[in-house]
């Protein structure tokens, strides 16, 4: 579209200006239209996909295009397998601290703007932009109150032709991305240490239906574990449920009876085959309270963390016992303003204030219960979305976005 107009208003009739008057008419809604078309990808040199360019495949299959009903092939991994990175570049995921991502609308908006196509454009006035000069309608949000969160999930084998969407579990959660160009994600402590000091990674990422069409982003990476102190492995990871207040389709109160507790699975969503979601088109899955997924590092994603787990439901109104290996494990969670302990009559647990989003699905919260969510029993790391990048070499991510959707 964008070329044949192009083409269009460089060659107007000079018998006919009123076309021509027409077309630059419509120009600005071209252009709106363009931008609301935006897409995001982490970059770095240990992912998968990383020098992929709109005509390595024939059509576009850059790492910043969504992913939507596509053929398990074509979405595990973006269909970048067969472009892996060096095995020397391995990105470090300190135990117990935390991995800096760039986020911008283009990979020249990055320091990797080097390998980019249009070169350079970060803002040295802004730093912390995610697209310089253009609305946060480029990253998929009204506002910073429309962000529904991301997710890092971690394979703890050393092949990733061994790895299934079932081996993945979400290890950490920024409920506020994409917001701000320097987005922290923190990394549970007790994280074991890799095989052969490898372990597949990969960035997961859903937003608001409210600014953009229906769609899901995955891009895989090479990672290892660094500082770790622990051999206790991750749970077997579930498949999350949405339990958390939903007041757009008529649920105002969290259902904590009905989380998944524990190591969660990512969303696979909207796909044309292997979802493990199906919620609607304009009820998507979200990296944050509605599905259970606490702001910072999982915490409770290990083995023996809980003593016991109710079976999950929408009438369900006991919840998980922690273990006292779980509860001596855990880090004092920060405040954020929106935190409280409340005691229950199983254990204390921390309760988080849910995020609203819609639903459809029919394991959604009935607001039969207390309006509070306290499917976040593991203890809450707050995390700064704006802070500096980490000094560490390594901890540097870069999400970029684009304008231009997937077409086949």
């Amino acid at each position: 579209m964008r070329h044949t107009l192009a083409k269009t208003i460089s060659t107007p009739s000079s018998a006919d200006p009123a076309m021509y008057l027409s077309i630059l008419s419509l120009l600005p809604i071209f252009l709106s239209l363009r931008l609301v078309s935006c897409h995001a990808s982490i970059w770095h040199p240990a992912m998968f996909g990383f020098n992929v360019t709109q005509q390595t495949f024939d059509y576009d299959n850059r790492p910043v295009v969504p992913l939507v009903h596509l053929p398990y092939s074509e979405w595990w991994f973006h269909g970048h397998l067969g472009y892996p990175p060096h095995p020397q570049d391995v990105f470090q995921l300190p135990a117990g601290g935390v991995a800096t991502l760039q986020i911008a609308c283009n990979k020249g908006a990055t320091t990797y703007y080097a390998s980019s196509e249009g070169g350079n454009i970060q803002d040295p006035n802004n730093p912390n932009d995610v697209c310089p000069g253009s609305p946060p309608a480029e990253y998929h949000t009204t506002g910073i109150s429309d962000v529904k969160g991301c997710g890092l999930g971690i394979a703890y084998k050393d092949n990733v032709n061994d790895v299934q969407p079932a081996d993945f579990t979400i290890f950490t959660v920024n409920h506020t991305c994409v917001w701000d160009r320097y987005t922290d994600f923190s990394v549970p402590k007790n994280m074991p240490p890799c095989p052969n000091n490898l372990c597949i990674c990969a960035f997961f990422w859903i937003h608001s239906p409210d600014s953009g069409s229906e769609q899901m982003y995955m891009n895989g990476f090479q990672c290892t574990i660094t500082n770790s102190t622990s051999t206790v492995g991750l749970d077997t990871p579930k498949v999350a449920r949405r339990c958390g207040a939903d007041p757009a389709n008529g649920k105002p109160n969290a259902v904590p009876g009905n989380c998944t507790y524990g190591a969660k699975q990512p969303l696979y969503w909207f796909q044309a085959e292997n979802n493990t979601m199906f919620e609607g088109t304009y009820s998507p899955p979200f990296y944050n309270d509605l599905y259970g997924f606490a702001d910072g590092a999982q915490d409770d994603i290990f083995q023996n963390y809980y003593s016991s787990i109710p079976v999950p439901g929408p009438n369900q109104t006991e919840l998980p016992i922690v273990s006292s290996s779980g509860s001596s494990s855990s880090a004092s969670p920060a405040s954020n303003g929106n935190t409280t302990t409340t005691p229950t009559s199983a254990s204390s647990v921390n309760v988080v204030s849910p995020s609203a989003a819609p639903s459809s699905s029919s394991g959604a919260s009935d607001g039969s219960t207390t309006p509070t969510l306290s499917a976040l029993t593991a203890p809450v790391n707050i995390i700064s979305a704006s802070a500096a990048p980490s000094s560490s070499p390594n901890s540097q991510w870069l999400v970029s976005f684009c304008v231009i959707s997937r077409r086949r």
